[in-house]
């Protein structure tokens, strides 16, 4: 019988393994696995798969911030109306729910600052129900969904055999 969380945590950390390398890891068919995830999917447990980029390695200039937004909740509602507005703009890449001395927390991205400032001022801050928000960016990346961006040290040792 095909495991579905070890399935599930072997393509959560290597989306790109085919079918017949998950079969042989998993020591089942492919067609167990096939079968598998195509029930993952169909049970939107499965919503996407991506990929992990090291924008600073490029050309391409992007500012990320957290922002945490008080609310006040909605009758009926609770934070939910509001998190799916916001949501629904490009520019967030996260939203969730929190604990603690603030409600959602916002990741967004965007190119510059400004930007970033102007999209927390006209689309964020005007939200009925929103009553502060606190804006932080990240500096530098060190590890994200697991993945270290720091470039490791080159073990420059030869190997000796005897």
């Amino acid at each position: 019988m095909l495991d579905r969380y070890e399935l599930l945590h072997l393509i959560e950390h290597n989306a790109r393994l085919t079918q017949p390398e998950l079969a042989v890891m998993l020591g089942t068919t492919e067609e167990a696995v096939a079968a598998e995830l195509a029930n993952l999917h169909k049970e939107d447990i499965i919503l996407g798969y991506t990929t992990v980029v090291n924008w600073e390695k490029t050309k391409r200039e992007t500012v990320t911030a957290l922002i945490e937004v008080r609310l006040t909740p909605q009758r009926n509602q609770g934070f939910d109306k509001i998190a799916q507005h916001l949501y629904q703009y490009s520019q967030v890449t996260s939203c969730y729910l929190m604990s603690g001395g603030f409600d959602l927390m916002l990741i967004i991205e965007d190119s510059t600052l400004r930007e970033v400032a102007a999209f927390i001022s006209n689309k964020v801050a005007p939200i009925e129900g929103v009553v502060s928000t606190a804006t932080h960016f990240i500096l530098k990346k060190y590890k994200s969904n697991g993945v270290v961006f720091e470039d490791r040290p080159v073990d420059k040792r030869e190997a000796v055999i005897l």
